[in-house]
């Protein structure tokens, strides 16, 4: 069982006044993250809290809320709508998902080991986390259309491409799903190993994350600590089974290994950052 919500990015929804995408991000942040044990989500209920009644706003987010669970494979089977203006200025979305794992396959991370791969999916673009710093970067006092609707991209939802590679029964000993503190979201896994992360083959980061990084003046570290750049989510399987795993999902790309250190870097311009230790 998993609870999550969009946090800041429903500031976003308000300044461009579009609704319809951000129950998208909603499901998104809940299933991706039970999808993490080897979870298949099965139903989810949503909360909405509103500061007054706005018909329009709840039926626009309904629309993302059925989209999501959609792109999930997951059934939404209640909800609730509270009018709270004593705590609630705007709104706030959140949700809890249900999903399903045999105990001998939950993952843990416990079986992640020095010379693992790390293979890796492409985000969308900035999800839902780090809006706090991209609103205050790029939407003060206004932002360009594109600045803005790039915000309002919603978050990718891997369930498919997941829970397709772990009904193959292919060895996987880590998932990570990269939201927020980003790669130091890493340290979970690698305190249940005991084992450290190097990430040498990121891509580079889409240029919406070069944008917040100038208007911010925020290091590479902090970039890494805060945002996906590029990347959604990880898998961590032993290396015999990288190519089988990349034959069934072509997307995977390989980012980096597990190593005997205790601590999570990135290779930045040749450059290597420590991100975490523990």
């Amino acid at each position: 069982m998993h609870a999550d919500g969009v946090g800041t990015k429903v500031l976003v929804a308000e300044a461009c006044g579009k609704y319809d995408t951000i129950g998208i991000d909603c499901v998104a942040m809940n299933v991706n993250d039970i999808i993490c044990v080897g979870a298949e989500p099965l139903a989810m209920v949503d909360y909405l809290a509103l500061e007054k009644p706005r018909p329009r706003l709840v039926a626009d987010i309904m629309k993302g809320l059925q989209e999501g669970a959609r792109q999930a494979g997951v059934a939404i089977v209640a909800g609730e709508t509270a009018i709270v203006p004593d705590l609630v200025h705007g709104f706030d979305l959140s949700a809890t998902v249900v999903g399903i794992v045999k105990k001998n396959k939950i993952i843990t991370g416990e079986q992640v080991e020095p010379g693992d791969v790390v293979l890796g999916l492409r985000s969308s673009g900035i999800h839902s986390n780090g809006l706090t710093l991209a609103r205050k970067a790029l939407l003060a006092p206004r932002a360009a259309p594109e600045i803005a609707g790039e915000l309002l991209r919603p978050t990718r939802i891997y369930v498919k491409e997941i829970s397709r590679l772990l009904r193959s029964g292919l060895e996987i000993h880590g998932l990570a799903h990269i939201t927020g503190g980003a790669y130091s979201k890493l340290k979970r896994i690698g305190i249940m190993a005991q084992a450290g992360f190097h990430l040498d083959n990121l891509p580079q980061p889409p240029w919406i994350f070069k944008k917040i990084q100038a208007a911010a003046r925020v290091s590479n570290r902090e970039m890494y600590r805060t945002f996906n750049m590029g990347v959604g989510f990880l898998v961590i399987c032993p290396r015999r089974v990288t190519e089988a795993a990349r034959r069934m999902i072509p997307a995977l790309r390989p980012l980096g290994y597990v190593t005997d250190s205790r601590r999570v870097t990135v290779s930045v311009n040749g450059k290597d950052l420590s991100i975490e230790s523990f």
